[in-house]
């Protein structure tokens, strides 16, 4: 089978069932694991992606009241490709190539029978696993995907055991947590990240499971006042979202939070674990359980370079 995967999801799912030689083409922002790197990307960004937080947004702002899409297919690449499957999602036309994008992409080649066309839209943990099961079966690796879910849940069986919680558990007993999606305007993380947070033995303040990432005020923040802040700005790594924090700790009474006041903020990749519902979501938990918690035993391997930086190690605090 010849394969595209528009979405960096879609991409890492179809490498964890083993099928990484399937793959023909990519999107722009599909980066892993390596070795997709060097398959021809067929998207670009239709708006400047280089900016701080409010600059892109405001970029992205711009962009759709001109009408215009944020992401261009290049059509004849795609088709040059001859996939037999093209799989992207429907969920957010900020986040990557959309459904309806991709149809009229198919569309354009005219008379040829054209690919056959895949979208997931998963909003809950187990919506995740449940389309990474779907796009097992539709590429033939229905084994793979059950297994490689099932190696998941056991390594959450474990950090759930490390942490001494069951599905009992009272959620309200749980440490709060709020997990920043964007730096200015101030976003929190919603749709898998409740369930993340959970998993990682802490419940999400500020967000809903299932539900879309909802934009807050400061003021919100310092009402719920969190036992632990996760920041993890989509597509961002942690390196770009330290050179954009003040965008958060400038604002007053910031130093004034509790997780601020007991060391338990931290900022995490969210381009690579929590921004996108791939096989890596459940290292996700482990990282997550470790800042809320305060302690790197839950993780199943040492942290590595680019996964985590505590807010006390940034310039901005050494300054």
């Amino acid at each position: 089978m010849r394969i595209v995967s528009l979405l960096p999801a879609a991409t890492e799912w179809i490498a964890a069932f083993g099928a990484a030689d399937d793959l023909v083409g990519r999107s722009h922002e599909c980066n892993y694991p390596p070795s997709v790197r060097s398959l021809p990307a067929v998207t670009s960004a239709g708006f400047d992606v280089t900016g701080d937080s409010a600059e892109i947004d405001a970029a992205v702002k711009d962009t759709l009241q001109q009408g215009l899409s944020l992401y261009d297919v290049d059509v004849d690449a795609l088709r040059s490709l001859d996939p037999d499957l093209v799989v992207t999602q429907d969920q957010c036309d900020v986040c990557a190539v959309s459904f309806s994008q991709l149809k009229d992409a198919v569309a354009a080649w005219g008379g040829d029978a054209g690919p056959d066309l895949m979208s997931l839209k998963p909003a809950t943990f187990k919506e995740v696993l449940d389309c990474a099961l779907r796009l097992g079966r539709r590429i033939g690796r229905a084994t793979d995907a059950m297994r490689v879910i099932a190696d998941g849940e056991m390594r959450l069986q474990r950090l759930r055991g490390l942490l001494g919680i069951d599905r009992r558990v009272d959620p309200e007993s749980l440490p709060s947590v709020a997990c920043i999606e964007w730096l200015d305007p101030l976003m929190t993380a919603a749709h898998w990240m409740p369930d993340v947070a959970e998993h990682a033995g802490a419940r999400c303040v500020l967000s809903e499971k299932g539900e879309a990432s909802p934009r807050i005020d400061f003021d919100d923040l310092r009402a719920h006042d969190p036992d632990a802040i996760a920041i993890m700005p989509c597509g961002f790594t942690v390196d770009r979202t330290v050179a954009d924090l003040d965008r958060l700790t400038s604002r007053g009474g910031w130093r004034d939070l509790t997780a601020v006041q007991n060391g338990r903020v931290a900022v995490l990749d969210g381009d690579a674990y929590f921004n996108r519902p791939g096989p890596r979501l459940v290292r996700s938990c482990e990282l997550l359980a470790s800042v809320v918690h305060g302690t790197d035993d839950v993780l199943s391997t040492p942290i590595e370079d680019g996964e985590r930086i505590w807010l006390e190690e940034t310039p901005q605090a050494t300054s």
